[in-house]
């Protein structure tokens, strides 16, 4: 009996112990859940930019030129403004958007769109006012443009505005720091140029970029995902004026004829590569305990490979340690992605009919 006692006595100690282990368990080590995905909006046309809103809302361009709102409660589409002046060519059209950060007492929102018969790009600030945009704002015009390699997705962080532009098709330009083509370009929220930018009196943060279409930032770092040629998709860690390689090098510093440029021009190295090419598009940085497994990853649009990728960041957030797949084939190209405070996943096709925005829960 008092041997039972004894292991009765043990057992509901450890019991205990192992509750008390768990009330405190580090939530990286929660276990993984089972994804749900829902279309919230269908019938869009090429959807390019979503951001879930403070109005727990998502805002979003279509490349034709038409900024809407979707309440994701009842999948009810409010279009906000149609831009006119907005011309579709290929890959161009209205394209990239941002939220200020304090969106609610400052309403302003950054956009990006190609127009004229002399393709051009311009950075456009509107005020949110009555349910529509107004007071237009051009931050930054005449960034070249073309049917394809248009760059274009916004960011703001440390209170200034980043800005990928392409090379626009033209390769002469992405290695030239007097054009704006090919970059990354950096501004204040009114579009001066900041005095600590790497250039003085120039918007060039980065350079030697051929196509990004992905910017996030992820603690001190701002990561960003550029389309390759025929081989060299990248995800890159973006630092202070470094030079990217395009069209000198492609992905990582390792064929004979490229180790001689990136000796000489301090040539900024992936942390991971595709080839074949996958067609990387917008990127977000989830760390929500919501979907445990997602923890501390970066979340990619895939265009090409029709996919949704998961890229798990180690501690110092300075490397790639794998990579998994999901709804691969399921809902076709996927431009963007976004989050919602709360957790959930939020991602946009990009097939030219009957696009979708996309709910992944748990």
């Amino acid at each position: 009996m008092r041997r039972i006692l004894i292991c009765l006595f043990v057992v509901l100690f450890t019991t205990t112990c192992k509750k008390d282990n768990n009330s405190n368990e580090d939530p990286g080590s929660l276990p993984d859940v089972n994804l749900k995905s829902k279309v919230l909006v269908s019938g869009l046309n090429l959807p390019w930019e979503i951001v879930y809103g403070p109005d727990n809302s998502i805002w979003f361009t279509e490349k034709a030129g038409k900024i809407s709102r979707l309440n994701v409660s009842t999948g009810q589409v409010t279009s906000l403004l149609t831009i006119t002046e907005v011309r579709t060519n290929g890959e161009g059209g209205l394209l990239g958007m941002v939220l200020h950060p304090d969106f609610v007492a400052t309403p302003y929102m950054y956009i990006v769109y190609d127009y004229g018969n002399a393709y051009k790009a311009k950075v456009v600030r509107y005020t949110y006012s009555g349910g529509t945009l107004i007071n237009p704002q051009t931050l930054i015009d005449q960034i070249p443009a073309s049917s394809i390699h248009n760059g274009s997705r916004l960011l703001i962080n440390g209170g200034k505005l980043f800005i990928t532009t392409g090379d626009a098709s033209d390769m002469l330009l992405p290695q030239n720091v007097n054009s704006i083509a090919g970059k990354i370009l950096r501004l204040n929220l009114d579009g001066s140029i900041p005095s600590d930018n790497p250039y003085p009196n120039n918007p060039v943060w980065s350079f030697g970029h051929r196509n990004a279409q992905g910017l996030v930032q992820v603690g001190n770092k701002i990561f960003a995902s550029e389309h390759g040629p025929d081989s060299d998709d990248e995800i890159n860690i973006i630092e202070k004026g470094r030079n990217y390689g395009w069209p000198n090098i492609k992905g990582f510093c390792n064929e004979s004829g490229e180790l001689p440029f990136c000796a000489s021009n301090n040539i900024a190295e992936p942390l991971i590569n595709w080839t074949p090419t996958i067609a990387p598009s917008g990127l977000t940085y989830y760390n929500s305990n919501y979907i445990p497994q997602f923890k501390n990853s970066l979340l990619l649009a895939v265009l090409k490979g029709t996919k949704l990728m998961q890229l798990k960041l180690d501690d110092s957030q300075s490397k790639i340690t794998e990579t998994k797949d999901f709804y691969v084939n399921t809902y076709g190209r996927i431009r963007a992605v976004c989050q919602s405070p709360e957790g959930k996943i939020y991602i946009c096709t990009s097939n030219g009919s009957d696009d979708k925005i996309v709910e992944i829960s748990k």
